[in-house]
């Protein structure tokens, strides 16, 4: 069994206003060294299998088909054997 541990961002050319927002946040709380900051979402999956390259691919697959959109993100992620 392993766990995928997949982190979603966008691209760095796409604008990315929920990270502009939170840095503004941020500095209005006094953290002022804080230049930039850029929002994501991250995922854990459970996967039953015990070939590690199975699990590789299922992940990614997953990860380009419905977790990101190809256009305005990319992923990455790493495996776990649990």
């Amino acid at each position: 069994m392993y766990k995928a541990n997949i982190c979603v961002t966008l691209k760095k050319t796409v604008n990315d206003p929920e990270g502009f927002t939170i840095n503004r946040a941020i500095g209005r709380l006094g953290f002022k060294k804080i230049t930039s900051l850029r929002a994501g979402k991250y995922f854990e999956m459970i996967i039953d299998n015990d070939d590690e390259e199975s699990v590789k691919k299922t992940t990614d697959s997953i990860c380009s088909e419905l977790l990101s959109n190809p256009v305005i993100e990319t992923y990455n992620f790493t495996i776990e054997k649990i």
